[in-house]
This record gives structure tokens, C-alpha cells and sequence, in this order.
């Protein structure tokens, strides 16, 4: 099956937040994220592959701005595969990095219903993480949220439609849209 065009979802989508909202807003978090890794202790920072890589990425450098170390690693785990529904957890790369002990902070796209972010979740707490905190750039509105799954860190918070850009995919395009973008009708 041949995916649908970009092009065609972007002639009917609605920018949702421009670049200058998504930057601000990750500047705020940055400052938000800092004080709580004022111990000394340099945070084990995953980014969520492929959609968090962006947002990661910009986040990374405005906590290095504010003195903040960071020990770099990733992971990718995905129930969507290029489709726009998820099915069951497919992990394609766990770190390698111990987070035996470790204060680890995780950067990821999107919450909407929370299943990948629980799951990923609790694998670092198994793994003997000390600490686990979420960042993500946006978090769906809606009550469907999985029981157990919040972000620490929200940048912005999107409508309960399909959403794309800024790490977010629509069939595996989009990502490095430089804004978030509403699916039109």
C-alpha cells in the first residue's frame, strides 16, 4: 500500500503551534527540568526514537544552556510502525547504558494515550532506574490516558486530533516539520 502524500494532509491541516510557540515552550521546560538535577548527579538522558529525536535535541541544549550535564543515550519503541494506529510494543533498540541507580529522564513527542511512555516506564524502573521522569513536547487532551502514565514536563498541550510535525509522523513523513500540525477533514 502506498501511503498517502504529505502534501495532501498538509493542502487541509491546521498549524496547531507555530516554531516560535514550540521553541518558547521548550525553553520553559528547561527551566522547569533544571532544579530538579541540582544534586550534582548527571542524568541518564533517553531520547524516545524516532518522534522524540527534535524535541530531545532542542531540550538537550537549553539544559545545557543552564549548566546541566547530560549522559546520552536511546531507545526506540513503537506501536505505530508508519501506520496512524497503534497495535501491540515493538522494541527496535533498548540503551545500553546501566540505569542501575540512576536518575533518568526521558524525552519523547507526544503522550496521548500513554501505553508506549508506561511501558518504557517501567522497563527503566526494572532495569533499577532510581528516579524516572517524562518530558514530552506535547500531551493529547482527551480521558483515554492509560491509568498510571503522566509527564513531569509538558510543553504544549494538543486537541484530541490526529497531530503531525515536530517529531510527530504522518505515515512516516513530517517529522522534521518545523511546527505541530492538526489533520484537516
Amino acid at each position: 500500500m502506498t501511503a498517502p502524500k504529505l502534501a495532501d494532509a498538509l493542502a487541509t491541516a491546521q498549524v496547531v503551534f507555530d516554531k516560535a510557540t514550540l521553541e518558547a515552550a521548550i525553553e520553559r521546560m528547561a527551566g522547569e527540568i533544571r532544579p530538579a538535577y541540582d544534586d550534582g548527579e548527571v542524568p541518564l538522558y533517553i531520547t524516545v526514537m524516532n518522534g522524540g529525536l527534535p524535541f530531545a535535541a532542542q531540550l538537550a541544549f537549553a539544559l545545557g544552556e543552564r549548566g546541566l550535564d547530560l549522559e546520552f543515550d536511546y531507545l526506540h519503541a513503537t506501536r505505530y510502525r508508519g501506520q496512524t494506529s497503534g497495535s501491540g510494543l515493538a522494541w527496535l533498540h533498548r540503551p545500553a547504558t546501566s540505569m542501575q541507580g540512576r536518575k533518568v529522564l526521558l524525552a519523547d513527542d507526544i503522550l496521548d494515550e500513554g501505553h508506549t511512555l508506561l511501558a518504557v516506564r517501567h522497563w527503566c524502573e526494572d532495569q533499577g532506574a532510581a528516579e524516572v521522569r517524562i518530558a514530552v513536547l506535547a500531551e493529547k487532551v482527551h480521558d483515554r490516558c492509560v491509568e498510571g502514565i503522566c509527564a513531569d514536563h509538558v510543553g504544549v498541550r494538543v486537541p484530541d486530533a490526529y497531530v503531525f510535525g515536530y517529531g510527530m509522523d504522518y505515515y512516516e513523513q513530517g517529522r522534521n516539520l518545523p511546527a505541530i500540525y492538526a489533520l484537516g477533514d
